[in-house]
């Protein structure tokens, strides 16, 4: 019978399809009611809203990003859509925005799986779960709904949720004040399951009704499925026996049928299994996605698909009604924002512009620019956001945590005065509209890095202030890339997982989104094969779903009352953090406002450096002593000598230094911004270099441009200047040059510019500009899509770049330190630092339990050392070794003095053989064991220096069981005087391979000076040659790989950095040569290069930018001998 039903029914929406095709069929997105081609006119379809549609954020189920189902239903003629992902709203933001964008009413809403607590199932088998759809009805609604769904996040893990039905009841001894009970303004749809016996069907319906009243509904979804017709039949009998209307619904899962193949990739992925083995825990059709109306009206009752729209028409909730408010306790009682953000700020003014320095009062200029940003602050009633951010900053400066604001907030004067930047104005050519503008009419972003081992103080402090439930951090969405969509869907596709790793291992960073079928043909895969094509075709489709949601670095929102009424929260996989559902991106979207609060490792290594020369001159020393304009410093950074100094020192940069040789703060500005894909995009570097040089005149077609460009010799290089063009010679008004500048920036991904091109280019004409250099300009600004700094920002970045300068020149020593006890951060590895502190004559000495501490320091120079301190190497630079147990031998060694030998360490600091094992493996136990002692220690701590061999050998005959009898019972003597025997030394391959393995780095011998033999064989000349050949001679190199880069402004060029025993080489690889010889350019990390010598003539002497062009690439790995190192890749 049922065959028999659904045939008709397929005969009937067959019928009903052809007749109404052409109507469907005509021109725009919505069809028209008459075709003109058909003699009898058509009947109308009926009006429908989808109301149970999950998108992509229902992750590894939906298979369609929520603008693709809003589009498609706006292009089928739906009335509404419902986005209503699993206890989620992380997509609906997305959907609000293609909504407005093609007309359609949105509607917000969740799935939730509900389930009775244990004890409301009697002690019986758990009642099975009921499906409900909530849509939000009013902004109250929505409050609820949102509520309801932080509520089941925060009571399970990371990604699972728990939803009770008595979270709705209003009986609940436990819940006799639940102010979600009833969940008001929202409605509610029961999704019945044909598998449900009539009995649970009705008491699940029952228990709706009795909790949402007249908002409760049964939802009827008809998927051509088996028992469909029991399906229905079992609705149209509840619905009489309970009172409750029956709506259809679609239970939709693509936008399209042909992301069926997808669809069942992803539920494969989401049971661990291969699609072969899950069988029907597969959708058994593709009937889950956006139907023509046409043929839902062949297989629902009219009453049903128009109660579809009546249920949309009461839900008129939007997104846009959501509004910010701010936090109150940060304004004293008795005050008002505006009256103490004043007063905070006049007090901060004083201090920058202290009477001694400006007997005179503030600086005219400051005190307009102060009167004018307060002003337009009070107009946008942004008050608490400054006053928010001012407390966070000025607690963390209280608790010794260097920090600093940066980004478009260094424009503003009263940044700099409440110390939330360091960018003086008075020193700067600021742009306060780049910040905060009202035409604009959005909120400010300030953007503050904190040290980054100390920035969980200041989140936990936001957390304690503001309480979990008024402030949480905001997410990220965890998308699928090459790699990650490869390994699924091949595991879906059940193919072998060490091929699968083979594959993935070989999509590279810089292969952008596209799957190469050249990768799956290297390693063997048939690209005719069925299976083949099917993982490049489902592996594309993949690439860009969102997988799971993360916590932003540091982007914060804080509300006045429950941010879960504004935006569900849920628990983060970091203990003691919780986030919402949203990214940055939905809260620009929606005009809502969060504070970064970033980290950055360079503020951790500055005030570890601090700390340290502090230490060394016996006398506190902060940032501020670091003296300005210092000439040494200077002639170091004209050297590209900047090996670990912030931001100027990557490869481009260091090329750069040299040519434009910065003698004053402001040409670091520069520095800092010009080596950045917008200058270099729009053809702003070699005219600035020429004119800087005297090459090429200085010129201007009109003396008003000059207040813009003149600081940069003519030529725009930050984002502020574009904005002053804009208004100078085009007369846009500074609103509209920051929408220009905001247009600059999105129109890569959007488009947008060509507005902006007739304006911009049609004023400056007719104010008689040359049409040539009106277009030059806006080719200029065009550039800057692929980013460019604002001023603000580079000038920010710039006061670091010159302190950790100054350091690094005159106090190498700690700045190696610190470096090393900030690590991971930066361009460079532990081991390239350490090699370039030791050419800049610091003494590194290795971890030794009779010295080191857990962190790196400085020990006293003796009497024959130079004047720079020792490094002695910390115990955090053994892998594997836990602080706690390094902290235990600090405390025995400073509290009963010296260990006197193996076992008297292992007794006193309660080491383990684990720990032991790992401090053999270090050559930290040399001066406990037997052998010579090291030249540099002084008399009193001289002894017998061993070595590896030694120390394992001493460390097996340990006994360190935990029993307490065995324990008192250690003898106090070395336990291998019973037992002496003297083992051979390891080679010098073994320790240097022994030390990577360990510490990631060696003091001994670099590993190429003990591979020169074998690669003279190849006439490979070392670094230090080869920086003495001319231009274009044939040149081969080798050196182990520490870098590489492919920017996306270089047109495929990919630059490799490699390390000799004698320094580095940087090799260019064209395009050509980089896809011809892929394997070893990616895969080595021992590369030998052939190629042709390049050396800059603009620059003499040993300054000179020099490079290797290559022309064939070697991997030489296997002569490492297994010895592994990192090469630290970049786009």
């Amino acid at each position: 019978m049922f065959r028999m039903a659904r045939a008709a029914r397929s005969r009937l929406y067959i019928n009903t399809v052809m007749k109404g095709c052409v109507a469907r069929h005509g021109p725009g997105p919505f069809p028209p009611r008459h075709s003109t081609r058909l003699p009898n006119p058509v009947p109308a379809l009926p009006a429908y809203a989808e109301l149970h549609c999950r998108s992509n954020f229902s992750f590894l189920t939906g298979a369609s990003h929520p603008e693709e189902l809003v589009a498609r239903a706006a292009h089928l003629g739906y009335g509404a859509l419902a986005i209503t992902d699993e206890c989620s709203l992380s997509g609906v933001v997305r959907a609000h925005a293609e909504a407005r964008r093609c007309a359609l009413h949105l509607i917000v809403g969740a799935e939730m799986s509900v389930t009775r607590a244990p004890a409301e199932s009697g002690g019986g088998a758990p009642l099975p779960a009921m499906r409900l759809v909530l849509l939000a009805q009013t902004r109250a609604g929505y409050g609820n709904l949102s509520q309801w769904i932080t509520l089941a996040r925060r009571r399970a893990g990371k990604g699972c949720y728990l939803a009770h039905r008595f979270d709705l009841e209003a009986s609940s001894e436990a819940h006799r004040d639940n102010a979600l009970a009833g969940l008001p303004g929202c409605l509610a749809l029961l999704v019945p399951d044909v598998t449900q016996p009539l009995e649970q069907m009705l008491a699940d319906a029952r228990w709706l009704h009795s909790v949402f009243g007249d908002r409760a509904t049964l939802a009827v979804e008809l998927l051509l499925r088996a028992r469909d017709d029991v399906l229905i039949d079992r609705v149209r009998e509840v619905s009489a026996a309970t009172g409750l209307p029956v709506v259809a619904a679609g239970d939709v899962l693509m936008h399209v049928r042909s992301r069926k193949p997808l669809q069942d990739t992803l539920s494969a992925t989401r049971l661990g299994l291969p699609l072969a083995q899950c069988g029907s825990q597969l959708e058994p059709n593709a009937e889950q996605h956006l139907r023509p109306i046409g043929r839902l009206q062949a297989l629902h009752e009219p009453a049903w698909l128009a109660q579809t729209m009546a249920l949309a028409g009461r839900c008129t909730f939007s997104l846009d009604e959501l509004r910010y408010e701010y936090p109150q306790e940060i304004v004293p009682p008795g005050t008002t924002p505006a009256g103490h953000l004043r007063a905070l700020t006049e007090s901060g003014a004083l201090k920058r512009f202290p009477p001694e320095t400006f007997p005179q009062g503030l600086p005219p200029t400051v005190r307009a620019q102060i009167e004018h940003e307060l002003a337009l602050i009070a107009q946008l009633q942004y008050e608490p956001y400054f006053l928010t951010v001012a407390d966070i900053v000025q607690w963390a400066r209280s608790q010794g945590i260097l920090c600093q604001g940066r980004g478009s907030a260094a424009n503003s004067t009263v940044c700099y005065c409440l110390h939330v930047t360091e960018v003086d104005p008075t020193r700067q050519h600021t742009l306060f509209e780049r910040f905060i503008s009202a035409e604009r009419n959005e909120p400010p972003d300030i953007d503050i890095d904190f040290e980054h081992q100390r920035r969980e103080e200041v989140i936990q402090y936001i957390y304690g202030k503001y309480g979990r439930d008024r402030a949480a951090l905001t997410a990220v969405v965890i998308s699928y890339r090459p790699r990650s969509a490869l390994r699924d869907v091949g595991r879906a596709l059940g193919l072998d997982a060490d091929r699968i790793h083979e594959v993935a291992r070989s999509q590279q960073w810089f292969d952008g989104r596209r799957i190469d079928p050249e990768r799956l043909r290297e390693k063997g895969y048939d690209l005719s094969s069925h299976v083949t094509r099917l993982w490049i075709e489902l592996t594309e489709q993949l690439i860009g779903f969102p997988r799971h949601l993360s916590q932003h670095p540091g982007g914060f929102v804080i509300s006045r009352g429950p941010l879960a009424q504004l935006v569900p929260i849920e628990n983060a996989a970091m203990p003691d953090r919780s986030v919402i559902q949203w990214d940055k991106d939905d809260l620009d979207a929606l005009g809502l406002l969060k504070v970064d609060i970033l980290a950055l490792g360079m503020l951790t290594a500055l005030r570890r450096s601090l700390d340290l020369i502090s230490h060394k001159l016996g006398r506190r020393f902060a940032l501020q002593d670091v003296p300005p304009e210092d000439a040494a410093t200077y002639d170091m950074i004209c050297r590209a000598d900047t090996v670990g100094v912030f931001q100027i020192e990557s490869r481009a940069q260091m090329s750069m230094l040299p040519r434009l040789k910065p003698r004053v703060f402001y040409d670091l500005v520069i520095e800092v911004a010009i080596v950045r894909p917008g200058p270099i995009q729009g053809g702003m570097v070699h005219p600035y270099l020429r004119r800087r040089d005297g090459i090429e005149p200085e010129t201007y077609p009109n003396p008003e441009i000059a207040e813009a460009l003149s600081r940069t010799k003519g030529v725009p290089i930050f984002q502020e200047q574009v904005m002053q063009l804009a208004v100078l010679a085009a007369d846009f008004t500074p609103g509209e040059a920051d929408s220009l500048r905001r247009a600059m920036a999105a129109w890569k991904r959007k488009g947008g510019l060509g507005p902006f091109h007739e304006r911009l280019v049609g004023r400056m004409v007719e104010k008689g500009y040359e049409r040539e250099y009106a277009e030059n300009i806006f080719r200029q600004i065009q550039g800057f899509g692929e980013y460019g700094f604002p001023e603000s920002h580079a000038a920010s970045f710039a006061l670091l770049a010159y302190a950790s300068s100054w350091i690094k020149r005159h106090h190498p020593d700690a700045f190696l330190a610190a470096l090393l006890d900030s690590q991971p951060m930066g361009f460079y590895a532990p081991a390239q630092l350490v090699r370039d502190a030791r050419e800049h004559g610091v003494d590194v000495r290795p971890v030794d339990v009779r010295f080191s501490r857990w962190n790196s320091s400085l020990e006293t120079p003796g009497p024959d050392d130079a004047a720079l301190h020792p490094v002695r190497l910390g115990f955090n630079r053994i892998g594997g070794l836990s602080q706690a147990a390094a902290e235990r031998i600090v405390q025995a060694r400073e509290a009963d003095g010296a260990f006197i030998h193996l076992e008297d360490l292992t007794r006193r600091a309660a080491l383990d053989a684990r720990d032991l094992n790992l401090l053999a493996a270090s050559d930290a136990l040399r001066g406990l064991v037997a052998g010579s002692p090291e030249p540099h220690e002084s008399a009193p701590s001289r002894s017998p220096r061993g070595h590896r061999h030694q120390a394992a050998w001493a460390v097996a005959a340990i006994d360190t069981r935990p029993s307490a009898l065995l324990h008192g019972m250690r003898s106090r003597e070395p336990a291998t005087e019973a037992f002496p025997i003297t083992l051979p030394s390891p080679s010098a391959a073994e320790d240097m391979l022994a030390d990577y393995r360990s510490t990631g780095l060696t003091l001994n011998r670099h590993p190429l000076a003990l591979l020169r033999p074998q690669l003279d064989a190849f006439r490979i000349e070392t670094a230090a040659v080869l920086r003495t050949y001319p231009d274009g001679r044939i040149a081969r190199a080798s050196g182990l790989v520490t870098h590489r880069q492919r920017p996306g402004t270089a047109k495929g060029t990919v630059f490799v950095t490699l390390e000799d025993d004698t320094g580095t080489v940087n090799v260019i690889v064209w395009p050509t040569v980089a896809q011809a010889q892929r394997q070893p350019l990616i895969g080595a990390r021992l590369l030998t290069v052939y190629g042709q010598w390049q050396r800059s003539t603009d620059v003499p002497g040993e300054h000179a930018v020099m490079h290797l062009l290559a022309s064939r690439l070697i991997d030489h790995t296997a002569l490492l001998n297994g010895l592994v190192t990192r090469s630290r890749d970049f786009h």
